[in-house]
């Protein structure tokens, strides 16, 4: 994939679209062994390693893959947690308890569909009680600032974790042309502090 977006940054919305174009580019065989070497490569993070609960998600179609990353997670005894949106876009969370234990749930009168846990939910703070967040995303700029999808759940995510005085490690996964020099950012924005590539981890003072 080429370098996205010129030194200055596009606005979010052109961006946005730049991104996902690129990614509907990429052939499946790419997209197994992108998912292979971003699961190695944060499996080996430290913060991974000692980790004993994870919130994470369920990559959908061209994203950078998580399946792999987390049965790994998961035959090494951490507890994994998966969001489920709910009608105000906040996020509820459930245990993974492998790929068998996801349903695919359509939201937006059908015009996006999730695979999300089929177990009891344990409510919008279980997230709080994590040693490490995986946040989804389409690039991440020098300064760790993750531009999302744009539906602003993980914002309220962000947003709960400070108010509970929570600091999980924050983990953006990513292919390494989406480190950009510049994301747009808005006053709210907290950054992460590593994206993982496929090719490496990059840590954000």
């Amino acid at each position: 994939m080429s370098h996205i977006g010129p030194a200055t940054g596009p606005d979010k919305r052109t961006l946005r679209r730049e991104i996902l174009a690129e990614r509907n580019r990429l052939a499946a065989d790419d997209l197994r062994k992108a998912a292979d070497a971003l699961a190695e490569r944060a499996l080996a993070m430290p913060e991974v390693a000692r980790a004993h609960a994870v919130a994470a998600y369920v990559s959908m179609g061209a994203e950078p893959g998580t399946l792999a990353l987390l049965d790994a997670l998961r035959a090494r005894g951490v507890r994994v947690l998966l969001p489920a949106l709910l009608p105000d876009n906040d996020l509820d969370w459930g245990e993974y308890a492998g790929e068998g234990s996801l349903a695919h749930v359509r939201h937006g009168g059908g015009r996006m569909t999730l695979s999300e846990p089929t177990g009891e939910r344990l409510g919008p703070d279980a997230v709080t009680d994590t040693d490490v967040v995986l946040l989804p995303g389409l690039a991440v700029d020098g300064r760790g600032i993750r531009l999302g999808r744009g539906g602003g759940s993980y914002d309220r995510v962000l947003a709960r974790l400070e108010r509970a005085g929570a600091r999980p490690a924050l983990l953006v996964l990513l292919y390494g042309s989406e480190v950009v020099a510049h994301v747009p950012a808005e006053p709210h924005d907290r950054p992460v502090d590593a994206v993982v590539t496929p090719s490496g981890v990059r840590r954000f003072a």
